[in-house]
């Protein structure tokens, strides 16, 4: 009886924590779905509205430190980082996606609201890393994660031009995490999980929200322009790079504790 009082236990705690560290993503959402179906604003841009929204919800979270000074520095270099990319990705030349609304906060093609899509992930991974106390097995060098995402995010822009890389950098991923094991704490003990598989199951639900977003009309790839329709599963490869990007940033203001193998 007391194992299951303890799995019953051990289920709530970590649905309250990963509740918590989806706060940012979870408010950006219910924005995204609640302006689709009602938005009275007539002389603000939806788009224009939601950035100054994001932006005031971060600074709610910063004001009663629920957010560190750390999480608040790696969420804007996360946010820098993806508008680039989106600035190239949206061009006129190559359209990987369109925003197909209109907006006055914004470089050339992309809204400022959409870097705080990114941040959402790297807000997400800084907040559960300190919620769970994270430590790490054979967690890799951490200078070697560092030349990895370079090239990551490098063939984000490259692979328009010459051959993708992904694949190859998907295995050079495997190759690096295989053995790793993430420890999460939850009320006193920790439990583990293969780093791997926790990756994989960020990236999945990052998925869902992609989902959600092309529904409410935020942004849209070609094949939704005329009917919305499921983005296609192979874009899980995309965001776990991505992901793993957002990850690497916040290991930057963290430090990777080593798990006791005593214990």
């Amino acid at each position: 009886m007391s194992f299951f009082k303890n799995i019953i236990s051990d289920l709530i705690v970590f649905t309250i924590k990963q509740a918590s560290a989806c706060v940012f993503g979870g408010f950006l959402l219910f924005m995204m779905i609640i302006t689709k179906y009602w938005y009275p604003l007539e002389g603000l841009h939806r788009y224009d509205f939601l950035f100054l929204a994001a932006i005031a919800f971060q600074g709610f979270l910063f004001l009663f430190k629920l957010e560190t000074a750390k999480e608040a520095f790696v969420i804007i270099i996360f946010h820098i980082v993806a508008t680039g990319m989106e600035v190239f990705k949206t061009s006129d030349s190559i359209q990987s996606w369109t925003y197909p609304e209109s907006f006055y906060f914004g470089i050339y093609n992309v809204p400022l609201f959409a870097g705080f899509m990114y941040s959402a992930v790297g807000s997400y991974i800084a907040r559960i890393w300190r919620l769970h106390e994270f430590q790490f097995s054979f967690y890799p060098n951490k200078l070697m994660t560092y030349f990895l995402v370079a090239f990551i995010y490098i063939n984000f822009f490259t692979h328009h031009y010459i051959w993708d890389f992904r694949w190859v950098l998907l295995a050079i991923t495997i190759l690096y995490f295989y053995k790793s094991d993430i420890y999460y704490k939850l009320s006193k003990n920790y439990r583990k999980m293969p780093l791997l598989l926790g990756f994989f199951l960020v990236t999945f639900f990052i998925w869902i929200a992609e989902n959600l977003a092309t529904y409410t009309n935020i942004w849209l790839y070609p094949n939704q322009k005329n009917q919305w329709e499921l983005v296609p599963i192979a874009k899980i490869s995309s965001w776990y790079l991505l992901m793993l990007l957002s990850f690497v940033l916040v290991s930057a203001v963290k430090q990777i504790q080593i798990y006791p193998r005593n214990k």
